[in-house]
Order: C-alpha cells, then structure tokens, then sequence
C-alpha cells in the first residue's frame, strides 16, 4: 500500500536522491573533474525523479534527465580509463540491451522509440565502463560495477513495467535497485580520509 501512496513518492523519491548527493558531496577526495561529473549526474538523476513523478506528462523530460545523467557519469568514468578499453563488458552489455529492447519494442510508442534506443545505448555504455574501471583495479571500482549492474536492472523493471507487461510489486524492485545504484555510484567517490593514503590523482589513462 505504502508503495501506491502518491504523497509519498512525492515527498521521499527525490529526499531519497538527495540524500546521496549530499552523501557524494562529502566524498571531496580524488579528482575534481570526476567529482564534479558524478555530482552532475546526481542532479541531473534528481530533475529525472522529479519528472516522472508525473509517469505520463514527465516520462520524455524524465528519460532525457537521465540519459544526461548517464552522460555524465560515462564522461566521469573515461578520465580513469579510455572508453572501451576492455571491450568485453561492452559486448555483453550490448546483447543484455538487444534483449530488453527485443521485449520492449512492440510496446513503445513511435515517437518515443528514438529516445528509448538513445537511453538504452547509454545507459549499457555507462554500465560497461563501470565494469572497465573493475576490470583496471581501480580502488572501489568493484561497487562501481555493481552501480552499472543496478541501474540497468531498474530500467529494465521500470521499462518492462511500462511497455512489456505488468509486474508484481515492481516499484519496491525498481524503487530499491535505483537507490542502490546511485548510492554504489557515490560511494565509487574517493572519501576525504582516502586523499593521502591513495596519494596524487592520477591524469593519464592508458
């Protein structure tokens, strides 16, 4: 019941991201470019939030706030490693997107299949090089793909919902995935106390 009751979602969906901008803010250690491009994609997450809390009239604005959001984290995780440096989360991501587009295609309206195709493609290249930065054993980037994994979990839930067909319980799951992914993505942040033990950022990438 408490899931289905609008003030709520109102009230503590965009409290809830709020809550882990604020938790990213306090992460000040690192690079100051990443930091930045992560808080953007926070922001940008929250204005995506707030959108689709109007499901119908805020979906477009809503998946263009997030498709920026995505954007901005790739943009954050391509200062570490080049993009595609490891092409082999790239390559499963992009058969995990032709499938969640194969199901949802029949169900998504013409003028929006554009955008989705533009979001989905983002959203899995954001996930990829989530795993790349793993794969570099770069500190904390383990929970950083486990954020990647997590939110294209909740899109796909949210999407499948949406155009596919309906799903028990699907804002719990996608509600609690969403946050968890963001909260993973933070915490991929350096924290102030990690500034001298992890020493000088390191600018170049291979």
């Amino acid at each position: 019941w408490a899931l289905n009751a609008a003030w709520l979602g109102f009230v503590f969906k965009p409290l809830a991201t709020l809550v882990v901008i604020a938790y990213a803010w306090r992460r000040a250690a690192g690079r100051e470019d990443v930091r930045r491009a992560v808080l953007a994609g926070l922001v940008l997450s929250l204005g995506g939030d707030v959108a689709l809390l109007w499901p119908q009239q805020g979906f477009l604005p809503g998946l263009v706030s997030f498709l920026l959001a995505h954007l901005a984290y790739l943009w954050a995780f391509t200062r570490e490693r080049a993009l595609a440096a490891w092409r082999m989360p790239f390559v499963v991501y992009a058969g995990v997107a032709a499938l969640v587009l194969a199901l949802l295609w029949p169900g998504v309206p013409g003028a929006l299949r554009l955008p989705v195709l533009a979001y989905v493609l983002c959203l899995a290249s954001m996930a990829a090089q989530a795993a790349v930065l793993w794969r570099a054993g770069l500190p904390r980037s383990g929970v950083l793909a486990v954020g990647g994994a997590l939110f294209l979990l909740s899109d796909s839930l949210l999407a499948t919902n949406r155009f596919a067909v309906a799903l028990s319980a699907e804002r719990l799951w996608v509600l609690a995935s969403y946050w968890s992914a963001q909260w993973c993505i933070a915490s991929w942040l350096p924290p102030a106390s990690a500034a001298t033990a992890e020493g000088p950022p390191v600018s170049s990438r291979p």
